[in-house]
């Protein structure tokens, strides 16, 4: 088996199209040097190679996981391919042949510079979406609850299930402003979506006074003597505070429409 080669891999940036990088790099026998979407090999010195998502290919690589190396490590890879860390498609390939290599056990090589690296950025990913499941704020907007968030890694998916069963007769969307990207909901039927730009109207008269209580209550409840601004940016770290309705006095309008489902 040689080592890395001296081009990289562009793919579409679905998970299928990672793992027919996967599938490519065990065909061809080759490690590329890294795993990039096309807009980004423009300036590059190294080849660019183009690997087209094939369905086939992927179910393939998909089926081998659990059955070489065990459920666990399916379920690790999914969580790590929504984490902001950089190169993930690299490390994910990387662990993969680990994985292939050496079968369950690479869940327990956490002395591997690239199983080491995943399992960081994987537990970064499930403390940030823990951490939504109670920062994330509604508002109100013609019977349609509406939140919207700025994380760094792509928490919707691992969202979805908590905040269905908390408001199973609700309408909502909860808009990453970061990814754009929108989870949309209505009763018994959900779906991530691609929202490139929401334009978000004032919110209604008796919106605003919900908003003026829920700050007057936060600020209310606070034993001034023991103030202690240092713990509280432990307990909630400040970059969330600007979509947090007791600290962002000035939030920002937020539209009705749910983009992507039907009115069934």
């Amino acid at each position: 088996m040689s080592g890395h080669s001296e081009l990289i891999y562009c793919y579409d940036g679905s998970f299928d199209g990672l793992l027919c990088c996967v599938f490519e790099s065990y065909e061809k026998q080759e490690v590329p040097l890294d795993i990039l979407l096309p807009e980004t090999t423009q300036s590059l010195l190294f080849a660019a190679k183009t690997i087209p998502t094939d369905k086939q290919k992927a179910k393939r690589v998909l089926a081998a996981i659990p059955k070489k190396m065990g459920t666990a490590a399916l379920d690790f890879v999914r969580h790590a391919f929504l984490t902001c860390l950089k190169q993930k498609e690299l490390y994910i390939l990387l662990f993969l042949r680990l994985g292939f290599r050496h079968g369950p056990p690479v869940m327990n090589r956490l002395t591997d510079d690239v199983v080491n690296t995943l399992f960081k950025a994987v537990r970064h990913l499930d403390r940030e979406s823990h951490l939504f499941k109670g920062f994330l704020r509604f508002s109100v907007i013609n019977n349609v609850l509406v939140g919207e968030i700025e994380p760094k890694n792509f928490v919707l998916p691992l969202l979805t299930q908590h905040f269905c069963e908390r408001y199973p007769e609700e309408r909502f969307l909860i808009y990453d402003k970061t990814h754009g990207m929108g989870l949309v909901y209505q009763p018994y039927q959900s779906a991530v979506i691609s929202i490139d730009k929401l334009e978000l109207p004032a919110a209604s008269a008796e919106e605003q006074t919900f908003r003026k209580l829920w700050q007057l209550f936060y600020d209310t409840i606070e034993i001034q003597g023991r103030h202690n601004p240092h713990c509280r940016m432990n307990l909630m770290p400040k970059r969330y505070w600007q979509c947090m309705t007791e600290f962002n006095r000035s939030l920002t309008k937020i539209t009705p429409e749910l983009p992507g489902l039907s009115d069934k």
